[in-house]
């Protein structure tokens, strides 16, 4: 297991999150896009704003994966599936 992934696993399960619903390259790509394309600070507000959104909407990986298009939407980047 990978440092990230250990820190994922690790963190995830103390915030009381299922570490399997953390789509890593995915959150990753949300935070690149923005960095990128807003600037670099907006890379963890964007992460921490689509993670809240899907809490709100339910916590899916669905839910997850819609708050990360829209994100990925905004900032001109193509969503990756």
């Amino acid at each position: 297991m990978s440092e990230l992934d250990d820190w994922v696993t690790r963190l995830a399960t103390e915030l009381g999150v299922d570490p399997a619903a953390v789509d890593v390259t995915l959150l990753l790509d949300v935070a690149r896009d923005a960095a990128h394309a807003v600037a670099r600070p907006a890379a963890p507000l964007t992460t921490f704003l689509v993670g809240l959104a899907a809490g709100a909407r339910g916590g899916s990986a669905e839910d997850i994966r819609q708050a990360a298009e829209t994100a990925q939407r905004l900032a001109g980047a193509p969503p990756v599936s």
